[in-house]
């Protein structure tokens, strides 16, 4: 039954297809259904993993990650993308995730 769930939530998945560091720690994303917006990150900088932020250089170097089509930085760094999708959208993100399983069946 894991498994089964696991890949349904796969299909779920918001993809990020573009992305552009902004300043104050935010970024420009643009997802594969054509919503595009801007997330602001700054909350996340000197948490945790998040510390490497504190140098912006860090932060700036983010990429989209072909395998998991969200945006990450080098050691592993990376971001949910329904959680980015539900940011920009002003959207509950366990709606978002429930209304796209819903769609893909």
């Amino acid at each position: 039954m894991f498994i089964r769930q696991a890949r349904e939530l796969r299909i779920a998945v918001h993809k990020v297809i573009d992305v552009k560091p902004l300043d104050n720690y935010r970024v420009w994303l643009r997802f594969s259904d054509g919503v595009e917006g801007t997330a602001d990150l700054s909350h996340l900088v000197g948490k945790g993993v998040f510390k490497a932020w504190e140098d912006k250089i860090i932060f700036k170097s983010v990429f989209i990650d072909s395998r998991t089509h969200t945006i990450a930085w080098q050691d592993g760094i990376d971001l949910c993308p329904d959680k980015l999708y539900a940011d920009i959208t002003g959207e509950d993100p366990l709606t978002l995730l429930n209304n796209k399983k819903t769609t893909a069946r």
